[in-house]
């Protein structure tokens, strides 16, 4: 069976066919219609809720990194996923409200989710 990969790459670019790209941690969220009083639709993502995180995975689902000083988010996803964008996928896989948690406090160690073990990680949404 071919891959429909670069189809789906192509409808990234035309602008209205997903509101979100695949890359983007909304991709998959569903989209709500909100109605003004007159008439106006205005579309939203909903609430985009996450797994709980399972404090027993093993060593393999994970790898760590201690935050040096001047790092931030975009720099982990840049480094661990070639993309800064996927930042999210880092902030998701650790218990923070705010990304900048993430980095704010050098030699904080954080898991870094390997690709295809976390909801999202390692392929684009």
């Amino acid at each position: 069976m071919a891959s429909t990969e670069p189809y789906e790459s192509a409808l990234d670019q035309i602008p209205g066919a997903h509101p979100y790209p695949r890359s983007s941690r909304y991709h998959d969220a569903e989209i709500g219609v909100h109605v003004r009083a007159d008439g106006t639709e205005v579309r939203y993502a909903k609430r985009r809720l996450l797994p709980p995180i399972d404090r027993n995975t093993s060593a393999e689902d994970t790898t760590t990194h201690t935050v040096s000083s001047g790092e931030r988010p975009d720099h982990l996803g840049q480094r661990y996923f070639g993309d800064p964008d996927q930042w999210w996928q880092i902030a998701d896989a650790n218990p923070v409200v705010d990304p900048r948690e993430l980095t704010d406090e050098p030699g904080r160690e954080i898991d870094v989710p390997v690709p295809g073990v976390f909801p999202g990680a390692g392929h684009a949404r």
